[in-house]
């Protein structure tokens, strides 16, 4: 890494997941020059960046950063916290300004985008990195480096079960708008999706048994994995154990019956993510597409219920 402090740009700066991305920039030593985000209650750039500017209008923020250049000052990241319909344009703007991209999953929302998106890469001479933190998280890298030291013909079954409850809020945002979010699959289930083609190798198969606004469910055969998984939104779908407990979230990773746990660790990934980054060992394009590609499959995909071999949290009903 070099040790001159690189200048950012941040867009989404109001969004959930920007705070990390504020987290990770100031962790590593850099600078926040300017942010973008219609939404205007940002007094969190004042644990990390006080000074930077902030702007409301994408056409203001647009000129700051060619009034930046003009001047001498070279923004050299922008990190993409938007909507994921916007991803695909907000790293064109990254690359227009001679930046580098650093962009939340999903990268973007349709495989072609990637398509495009590459040739861009190769024209301007700037990468495109995507956070795929699970990759840095030391648990996943031990069940990788064991499923790829076993036995080679050996192919897993596994049980995926991801429930984070959404408030009447989420459906009215532009996550429940399918066209902006990708749907359930795509929005919580993106992460996953890479860790699994990331550890157990390529879609053989891709089957949809449920797909409703709030929860989507299916079979995926991988090279090494057999995977029942169920991703929802919906409260009722938590164990009663768990809501007892007072939990609005349940995540289980089952492997051959055996529970994978790996519920710590996650506190630091996005700061990890960009070390890697700037020391230009970064995620990009191709190792974004799997799961984009398997998301728009799922997306696109006509639900078969009951049939098949699909998840134990159907059963009922």
């Amino acid at each position: 890494m070099d040790a001159a402090p690189k200048n950012f740009g941040l867009i989404g700066v109001a969004g959930y997941i920007a705070v990390r991305h504020l987290k990770a920039i100031k962790e590593t030593g850099n600078n926040l020059l300017a942010s973008l985000d219609p939404f205007d209650s940002v007094g969190l750039l004042d644990g990390y960046f006080p000074g930077s500017d902030f702007f409301v209008e994408f056409e203001r923020f647009d000129r700051h950063f060619d009034k930046l250049k003009r001047t001498g000052t070279k923004i050299d990241y922008v990190s993409i916290c938007s909507p994921n319909y916007l991803h695909d344009s907000h790293i064109r703007f990254a690359l227009r300004h001679q930046a580098e991209a650093i962009c939340e999953k999903p990268i973007v929302l349709n495989p072609w985008n990637i398509d495009a998106l590459q040739e861009i890469e190769n024209e301007t001479g700037h990468k495109i990195y995507t956070v795929l933190q699970l990759r840095h998280h030391q648990k996943i890298i031990e069940l990788r480096e064991k499923i790829i030291s076993g036995p080679a013909d050996k192919v897993y079954d596994i049980d995926l079960t991801y429930i984070t409850s959404r408030g009447n809020w989420y459906f009215f945002s532009w996550k429940g708008d399918i066209q902006k979010s990708g749907g359930v699959a795509t929005n919580i289930g993106i992460h996953f999706f890479d860790m699994l083609t990331w550890i157990f190798g390529e879609t053989k198969q891709n089957i949809v048994h449920l797909s409703e606004p709030n929860k989507a469910a299916g079979y995926l055969e991988l090279e090494r994995a057999r995977i029942r998984w169920f991703l929802s939104l919906d409260y009722n779908d938590i164990p009663a154990e768990a809501r007892e407990n007072g939990s609005r979230t349940f995540r289980s990773v089952k492997i051959d019956g055996e529970e994978f746990e790996f519920s710590e660790g996650f506190t630091d990934l996005h700061t990890l993510s960009y070390k890697e980054i700037l020391s230009g060992n970064g995620f990009g394009l191709k190792d974004a597409r799997p799961s984009v590609e398997m998301a728009y499959t799922i997306r696109n995909s006509n639900p078969i219920r009951l049939h098949g071999d699909y998840h134990p949290l159907l059963r009922n009903r």
